[in-house]
């Protein structure tokens, strides 16, 4: 995947898009004006704007349009988290987790979960 930056309000209509994919454009506002109190029209316009990025890519039945991702949310997400590491923590990983770790509210099962993490990834070194 080629770098392209998402922003946060992008985020919000990929997520919806990566949820339930193929939507319509009528289907896309119908939900964000739900969530984040959008005009239908800056809705279209964050649209337009991820397919010129190719993030999204459109069909026009009839007439509406049908959106699909082009990217997957992983992919992203693994591009994204990359930038936030290098921009806050000068690509240091380790004090990213302390940060979250002492930060962060976790239950006994996610504590689990990271030490299970952490364990498989000692073990394949």
């Amino acid at each position: 995947m080629a770098h392209v930056s998402i922003s946060d309000a992008e985020w919000q209509v990929m997520n919806v898009v990566w949820e339930e994919q193929p939507l319509t454009s009528q289907e896309i506002v119908a939900q964000l004006a739900d969530q984040a109190d959008w005009a239908a029209a800056t809705i279209k316009t964050m649209l337009h704007r991820l397919v010129k990025k190719k993030v999204l890519t459109f069909e026009q039945q009839g007439n509406r349009y049908v959106y699909r991702s082009c990217v997957r949310r992983a992919d992203c997400v693994k591009q994204a988290s990359r930038s936030f590491l290098q921009r806050v923590f000068e690509s240091e990983p380790a004090p990213l987790l302390a940060h979250f770790m002492q930060t962060t509210k976790l239950s006994a099962e996610e504590i689990a979960d990271l030490r299970r993490i952490l364990d498989k990834k000692e073990a394949q070194k």
